[in-house]
């Protein structure tokens, strides 16, 4: 399926999480190469392109992985770009309703921390990050953060919303 949006105009939303860590999968099989592992922990960014993921979800986010322990992996599926990632992505929370944005946290292939948009509208950027700080104290191990300080200071963060990024033209 093509995108809904200009892919040149999503590029700065998707590498403002790229530059702190956060690999994206594009495809359903890359999807399943990580969230259908049995262990470990990661961490799954369903980003967007809509204010709060601007304002909370990306920038909450990637504060988180300045913690001192983080999930083993860092990914990230883009709602309306990449649509059979995010469907994929998706099933495997499939107990929890379809959101954009959405942060899950998985342990052994399962979704045991999920911040969904309704959520995420109502916290900022910081709560997010104590949020899932919170729970990386109690499962993970891998010794954080993700990226060097003056990285994660020197990442731009995109507060542009979908409403003034173009649909996508074949």
């Amino acid at each position: 399926m093509p995108p809904l949006y200009d892919p040149e105009q999503v590029r700065p939303m998707w590498e403002e999480l790229a530059n702190v860590g956060i690999k994206p999968l594009t495809t359903l099989e890359d999807v399943d190469a990580v969230l259908g592992k049995k262990e470990g922990t990661v961490l799954c960014v369903v980003n967007s392109v809509c204010g709060c993921a601007a304002g909370g979800a990306r920038p909450g986010a990637s504060l988180s992985l300045q913690n001192e322990v983080i999930p083993d992996e860092l990914v990230t599926v883009f709602a309306g770009m990449d649509q059979e990632a995010v469907a994929e992505a998706r099933a495997y929370m499939d107990q929890i309703p379809p959101s954009s944005p959405c942060i899950a946290v998985f342990k052994d292939g399962t979704p045991i921390h999920v911040l969904e948009r309704r959520h995420i509208e109502r916290m900022t950027a910081i709560d997010i990050a104590n949020n899932l700080s919170e729970v990386y104290n109690k499962i993970c191990i891998r010794k954080g953060p993700s990226v060097p300080k003056e990285v994660f200071e020197g990442n731009d963060h995109v507060d542009t919303c979908g409403s003034s990024i173009s649909p996508y033209k074949d």
